[in-house]
């Protein structure tokens, strides 16, 4: 299931950039997707996320030996194709990307070519029927539908709020910026409540 591109210019982070705020890598979900803290890899259920689960660094593996399946791709080429397959949900981070690279060209199933600068990998013949079983399942498609949909509801909804925060920064008098403060808090709490169900 891919999806369109959502780069760092598009969608709700070019937006979020335009009015002047931004999101750390991988938000809602902290750094690097739902792999990072707090979070495992692409393991979600029915109701979205789950705790636990594979952890992203297990599924690089074999998302890099499928996308070199289709065609040769330097490692940032890579980061960008997962992102944009999982609509932002999951972003691997170089320090995972990278050192998968190095481990599988000393396996002998990737090569290494010099392409403009950076170094392109593409499949060995050694490493092709590995490649194929990733390409069977491959860990992007374990983002079903509505979790991306509903990954993106969070987003549009933090944009939101951080441009109504925005213009209360700006606009509003102690006493309405106190108010939005006491929003924040209570929302904080509400929050927190419903993981403690």
């Amino acid at each position: 299931m891919y999806h369109g591109q959502r780069g760092h210019g598009h969608g709700w982070i070019g937006e979020a950039r335009r009015r002047g705020f931004g999101f750390p890598p991988g938000f809602p979900f902290g750094p690097g997707g739902p792999g990072g803290p707090g979070f495992g890899g692409p393991d979600f259920g029915r109701h979205g996320p789950r705790r636990g689960g594979r952890g992203s660094r297990q599924n690089v593996r074999p998302a890099i030996l499928a996308l070199l399946l289709e065609r040769p791709m330097h490692g940032y080429e890579m980061i960008q194709e997962l992102d944009s397959r999982t609509n932002g949900i999951w972003r691997p981070s170089p320090g995972s990307v990278y050192p998968t690279l190095q481990l599988l060209e000393d396996e002998g199933l990737i090569e290494a070519t010099a392409a403009g600068g950076r170094k392109s990998y593409q499949l060995t013949a050694d490493g092709r029927p590995e490649a194929e079983a990733a390409a069977q399942n491959p860990p992007w498609t374990q983002f079903g539908d509505d979790a991306m949909s509903q990954v993106q509801d969070f987003r549009d909804a933090a944009v939101g709020i951080m441009g109504a925060l925005k213009q209360i920064g700006f606009a509003g008098n102690a006493e309405q910026r106190q108010k939005a403060l006491e929003v924040l808090n209570e929302t904080k709490r509400k929050l927190y409540a419903i993981l403690s169900e």
